[in-house]
């Protein structure tokens, strides 16, 4: 699957978003980052639709058009901002990979551009804790989405370093097995408590994508 492309999820809510979320990722600009830096400043629970048109940029007629309510604007904020750090992330890996960076660094760079940025982006709102909290209760579907497509991309991208020679996978370790231990390596740093500072998260997955590598890698 094409990076910023989604696989359905059986059962998952459908938000009202309409044409936003058929165009390009790209294209979702300004409301993007107008809907982000709402939420961002007043928070989830304190956010109501009267007070999210004028920060968005729009009549509130127009943001219903858009969104049933503030959860379907928030859910819309959590795909593209997702979309985007997946997209974003194997475009530079890919780039890497041609500029012949090694294994340990390439991952590192893509798992620091897939997760960090996000929350890093968000450690800079008050509301922090109250926006990661909903996230996971209003969001989940999104998350898991989000996390098997990044996997399955990361298992592509491995096949290519394959092609590559930039690795060699041991026998019995397929590129699947390696992009699985990878991510959940990389979402373990992410949920481990106490939280790691953001700016140590980079040291972090190096440790972690090293210790991974160093056992599968012939």
């Amino acid at each position: 699957m094409s990076p910023g492309l989604r696989r359905p999820v059986e059962g998952a809510a459908i938000a009202t978003i309409d044409k936003y979320l058929a165009t390009s990722i790209h294209r979702r600009e300004p409301l993007l980052t107008r809907l982000r830096d709402a939420f961002f400043s007043v928070g989830y629970e304190d956010m109501t639709m009267l007070a999210l048109a004028p920060l968005a940029g729009v009549s509130r007629r127009t943001l219903y058009n858009h969104f049933a309510n503030k959860e379907d604007a928030f859910r819309f904020i959590m795909r593209c901002d997702g979309d985007m750090a997946i997209e974003a992330s194997l475009k530079n890996a890919r780039e890497h990979l041609a500029d012949g960076m090694k294994p340990v660094d390439l991952f590192v760079t893509l798992m620091d551009d897939r997760y960090a940025g996000v929350r890093r982006r968000l450690a800079a709102s008050r509301h922090a804790l109250e926006i990661n909290e909903k996230a996971f209760r209003i969001g989940r579907d999104i998350q898991i989405e989000h996390a098997t497509t990044f996997q399955d991309e990361v298992a592509v991208l491995i096949g290519e370093m394959q092609k590559a020679r930039a690795l060699t996978l041991k026998r019995g370790t397929s590129a699947a097995d390696l992009a699985q231990m990878l991510c959940d390596g990389a979402r373990g740093n992410n949920q481990t408590l106490p939280p790691i500072p953001i700016e140590q998260l980079p040291e972090r997955y190096r440790k972690v994508i090293g210790a991974i590598l160093y056992g599968v890698v012939a």
